[in-house]
């Protein structure tokens, strides 16, 4: 090899080392970058959970559990109660109405989630009172523990811990994640978070903002509550199907500032990060359950009676998820399930855009 040849391959040589050094620094640089972030989050969420934090007087657990669920080992449920707070409507605090009631329970073992919506006019006995009533008035008189035990009075299942949020928190956080992907039913003009009509939904599958989706979670004068909880259902899934996304972990930061002083559970930090089990490989199988029933207007006032042969498969259903009654049928064979491919249809047009 003459001397021209050898100072070419050095140089050559040279470059290639040059380059594996830069782009070993670049993922170096990555990888501290990522860390902080997720160290960053991490005392973010921490904090943010802290405030969150309200745990209900006179309620240590579940009275229809023999001990104190952990949610790494067992199976355990979720209350979310989504609240009107406005000011529109003066439903301040202490006189809220809850706008969505669905108890969501979670199998440790094959990490799967049974989602079911409470129609807000069923008519349902309420402990508090000792008498029957909507069970959207649960939360007016005795607060989130009223609503808790109103729940596991009607579906006869243990409530082991809620998550109560105003539309202020819903409409940040759909925002924060960029939007979400959901189905709507017709063309409407909708009320907006402050009872004024503003929105214009559009029928056809679609991406949402956080109002629209508030909207469409809230209509319900051109069918009923049964459609108007499957609407909620899907919303809610679809939420949990975009914040488990890989694309989402840049947005994560704002989803906590967007949870911010809206929201309120019993959950502690250290509970709520036993969660990320079930989000770890994507967004958990979700099946959702809907309570059957029939509208009454016999007395003048409006009611969803609740059928009973549905309340009772579906109280089978829950206690099976939760390993209460392991003989019960799986739902899983006719029930609702998030759809991949709708998920699917959503990446191609967030490419798109």
């Amino acid at each position: 090899m003459n001397r021209k040849q050898h100072k070419t391959t050095r140089s050559g040589t040279s470059k290639k080392s040059l380059i594996l050094k830069i782009s070993a620094m670049l993922v170096a640089s990555l990888l501290i970058s990522l860390t902080a972030y997720g160290i960053y989050l991490a005392k973010k969420a921490e904090s943010a959970a802290d405030n969150s934090y309200e745990a209900i007087h006179d309620r240590a657990g579940s009275e229809l559990r023999e001990e104190a669920v952990k949610p790494l080992e067992d199976n355990v449920s979720i209350l979310f109660i989504g609240v009107d707070d406005s000011e529109a409507r003066g439903q301040g605090e202490g006189n809220s109405r809850s706008d969505a009631l669905m108890l969501a329970t979670l199998n440790n073992k094959d990490k799967t989630v049974k989602l079911v919506s409470i129609p807000r006019d069923s008519l349902v006995y309420i402990p508090e009172v000792g008498h029957k009533d909507k069970i959207t008035h649960a939360l007016a008189y005795g607060g989130t523990k009223a609503s808790i035990e109103t729940v596991e009075e009607l579906l006869d299942v243990p409530v082991d811990y809620y998550v109560r949020m105003n539309f202020n928190a819903f409409i940040d956080v759909v925002d924060a994640l960029d939007g979400i992907y959901a189905h709507v039913p017709y063309d409407r003009l909708e009320k907006d978070e402050n009872d004024i009509y503003s929105i214009q939904l559009k029928e056809g599958y679609q991406k949402l903002d956080g109002r629209e989706a508030l909207a469409l979670a809230r209509t319900r004068k051109l069918d009923n509550d049964i459609e108007r909880g499957k609407r909620q259902q899907e919303i809610l899934s679809a939420i949990m199907k975009k914040a488990s996304s890989a694309s989402s972990f840049t947005k994560y930061g704002d989803v906590i500032d967007a949870v911010g002083d809206n929201m309120k559970t019993d959950m502690t930090f250290s509970e709520m990060k036993s969660f990320i089990a079930y989000i770890k490989d994507g967004a958990p199988q979700v099946d959702t359950l809907s309570l059957e029933g029939s509208d009454d207007m016999s007395t003048g006032v409006y009611y969803w009676l609740l059928d009973e042969e549905s309340l009772n498969e579906t109280q089978d259903v829950l206690k099976s998820h939760l390993g209460l009654n392991p003989d019960a049928s799986s739902y899983s064979d006719s029930g609702s399930e998030t759809d991949s491919t709708e998920f699917a249809k959503e990446d191609d047009l967030d490419n798109n855009e």
